[in-house]
């Protein structure tokens, strides 16, 4: 057997408040404070700053914005030499121009063997301003090239 609720006494109370808010009363109302405030607008100081001008003049009389250069622009690789006779590991830094700071680096290997040559850590120099591979080499000679990607 279904129970039927009462609405409480607060349920009701929100029940007016919201029917009176949805009727034009509470509009009026709105309208009726409004008007003068936007009337107290047009003469007030910011609108005496702005001397007249409507928004399309005050947006047309702003300069553009100075043109950005592209990131291509911001960004150098620098190159340098590694070579070594095997077994043996050794670390080869490339530096970045003076103002320049490294954000990546990497290397290559000219004499590919697979197998014979690792990279065992790739990191910023302390400075930020180059980029230093250490590399092993198991075997033979290798030779390649070291990378710095560097910023402007």
């Amino acid at each position: 057997m279904l129970k039927r609720m009462h609405a409480s006494p607060a349920m009701v109370v929100a029940l007016i408040a919201l029917f009176s808010s949805l009727t034009g009363v509470a509009v009026g109302v709105g309208v009726a404070k409004a008007v003068p405030l936007a009337k107290r607008a047009l003469v007030a100081d910011n609108a005496k700053k702005l001397q007249g001008k409507t928004v399309t003049q005050i947006v047309d009389s702003v300069p553009a914005p100075p043109a950005v250069s592209s990131v291509a622009s911001l960004v150098t690789v620098k190159t340098g030499a590694w070579a070594m006779a095997g077994p043996a590991w050794n670390g080869y830094t490339v530096t970045c121009d003076s103002g320049q700071k490294a954000i990546g680096g990497g290397w290559s290997q000219t004499t590919p063997t697979a197998g014979a040559v690792w990279s065992l850590s790739s990191f910023p120099t302390a400075d930020d301003s180059g980029w230093t591979v250490w590399i092993l080499n198991q075997a033979g000679a290798h030779s390649g090239t070291t990378y710095a990607v560097c910023l402007k």
